[in-house]
């Protein structure tokens, strides 16, 4: 057993995670209108598979994650991005 006296001392401070805050990068920056054309700037909303990311992975807020989903789908619609895709990123 230990002696009641000793410390407890680490090669390396134990890891604690700090979760950073997420924010609405639409909010932050000001953005009124998310514009369906525009293919590069709708890929950060999607993954590899072609698939639109929750709110709980990208932090958008409900309101623009409504507009996001609307843009990504009228995308496809007119061919700027595919409905499906293998390793699209």
């Amino acid at each position: 057993m230990a002696h009641p006296n000793s410390q407890i001392r680490y090669l390396n401070p134990p890891a604690v995670e700090v979760k950073k805050k997420k924010y609405c990068r639409f909010k932050k920056v000001g953005i009124k209108y998310i514009d369906y054309k525009d293919g590069d700037f709708l890929l950060k909303f999607i993954n590899e598979q072609g698939k639109i990311l929750p709110r709980r992975l990208t932090g958008t807020s409900l309101k623009f994650q409504r507009k996001v989903g609307q843009a990504v789908k009228r995308a496809r619609h007119i061919a700027i991005l595919p409905y499906l895709a293998d390793l699209l990123k």
